[in-house]
């Protein structure tokens, strides 16, 4: 008689139930699947389930789901539980599980009843997905547009973000240029919290708000009988920011009698506060930030020449809103999602029609400007999605539009144009270059230009040795 080979089941089942289709169609998917029954015991593991959590199915089989699982959704949070309870299952519910060796893995969650052939209720049915993979690109990607509270897309911004890393990671002096509103202040912070001074003190000081008087005492304190009034000692700025970073603000805005002062600190850090006699040290990270042109302050005579070098160390320069409108929608996002907080409001986004008035507008504010727009638009809307209504009338005279199709593709296709001329001026118009830097192939790229009607002109040779060349819209 023929000895018949008996296929081994896999371990999903229980020792009491035989292997069947229903098996092995679990064993094949990829997201985790348990079942439980009426008294919360795991009746059935999949592969998928093993594999995420790294506990074998003898180990979970019989046992409480929560004595498996060690997840943030057990408890009163259980998503089993609620659809058990309802009858209505639950679709993607984010969470975590701690697996058997400690690790947390983020996961989503979905459940259903199980019924019998008589329609009544046996347990509860979970799958559960690990989306590791997914947080780990989320992270990358944030990271790569965002830094601290600074998000951008911008070419420009990019250089910055690529090297913010290692300008932290430094004990140089920086300083910071750019307009009123652009975020010299938010770099300030990224610099400091990406830093080694990162656990210490972040000091502001903004050097054109005071006089020369209380500036001078403001940054380096005073001792009792200093002055009249000065009954006792009051540290100043620097001595506050103690192993930590001092940030000064408007620093072209400084006296040159006080430049002087700056200057020993930078050069020997040390500094004596008004009426002291003995010099103390000063254990900062000095970060300084204008929105003057101090070469042409220097050459005036107004801004030392010592100083602009002592404190020209490394220079971030940051880009007007208007050379990086790409990042007008990513940056309205942030504000809305922060005033909604603030607010409690429940505003969703920004009409297409809308977002293009945002888009064709110059920005002479800045960043700064474009959150004062939306925390308006705040007080005229408090849900739903932010229109030309709620935007003020300097955006809006005479630019009537319609909620069309037209006007949303308008909005989308002025975007793509923002970004594409930006990412074309950052690779002097090298086209092949462009689609690298864009993630997308040169064809794509070169249909993408004649759909929206960019068309750089024939490069002469003295253009090809870096002379940009002139874009054109149809």
């Amino acid at each position: 008689m023929k000895k018949v080979n008996k296929k081994k089941s896999p371990d999903t089942k229980s020792a009491s139930r035989p292997y069947s289709t229903t098996d092995a169609i679990l064993e094949s998917i990829s997201d985790g699947v348990f079942t439980v029954d009426s008294e919360w015991n795991i009746t059935s593991f999949n592969r998928a389930a093993r594999e995420i959590t790294g506990v074998t199915a003898e180990e979970a089989i019989g046992r409480r789901c929560s004595e498996v699982f060690r997840s943030s959704m057990c408890g009163d949070e259980c998503a089993l539980r609620l659809t058990l309870e309802t009858e209505k299952p639950v679709i993607g519910k984010a969470g975590y599980i701690i697996k058997a060796d400690g690790r947390r893995i983020p996961i989503s969650v979905s459940t259903a009843v199980l019924k019998d052939s008589e329609g009544n209720t046996i347990g509860g049915a979970e799958t559960f997905r690990d989306l590791s993979e997914v947080e780990a690109l989320r992270s990358e990607l944030e990271g790569k547009f965002k830094i601290g509270d600074f998000v951008s897309r911008s070419p420009d911004m990019q250089k910055i973000f690529e090297v913010l890393p290692a300008i932290a990671s430094s004990p140089s002096t920086v300083l910071i240029l750019g307009e009123t509103g652009t975020g010299k202040e938010l770099m300030a912070r990224a610099l400091h919290n990406l830093s080694p001074r990162r656990n210490g003190p972040f000091i502001v000081v903004s050097c054109g708000a005071l006089p020369d008087a209380l500036l001078e005492s403001e940054l380096f304190g005073y001792k009792a009988g200093a002055f009249t009034g000065a009954h006792k000692d009051k540290p100043g700025r620097f001595a506050l920011a103690k192993g930590g970073t001092i940030f000064l603000d408007e620093i072209g805005e400084v006296s040159p009698a006080l430049q002087v002062r700056l200057l020993r600190v930078l050069q020997e850090r040390t500094y004596e506060p008004l009426g002291g006699t003995h010099s103390e040290t000063a254990d900062v990270r000095v970060i300084a930030a204008t929105n003057k042109d101090l070469g042409s302050e220097m050459r005036k005579g107004e801004f030392r020449e010592d100083l602009y070098y002592r404190i020209n160390v490394i220079q971030i320069e940051l880009p007007p809103l208007r050379r990086r409108k790409e990042d007008i929608p990513l940056i309205a996002e942030q504000f809305i999602d922060r005033f909604n907080r603030l607010q409690h409001k429940g505003v969703e986004g920004i009409e297409p029609e809308a977002l293009l008035l945002l888009m064709a507008h110059d920005w002479p504010g800045n960043v700064r400007e474009l959150e004062n727009v939306i925390e308006r638009a705040f007080i005229l809307c408090s849900k739903g999605l932010i229109g030309i209504k709620h935007l003020p009338g300097e955006l809006t005279k005479g630019k009537e539009m319609t909620s069309s199709p037209d006007a949303r593709r308008s909005a989308h296709e002025l975007l793509d144009v923002q970004i594409l001329l930006s990412a074309l001026e950052n690779n002097n118009y090298n086209r092949v270059a462009t689609a690298r830097e864009l993630g997308i192939h040169k064809t794509t790229l070169f249909r993408k230009m004649k759909k929206l009607g960019i068309f750089p002109g024939r490069m002469s040779s003295s253009s090809r040795k870096g002379k940009k060349t002139h874009m054109g819209r149809k």
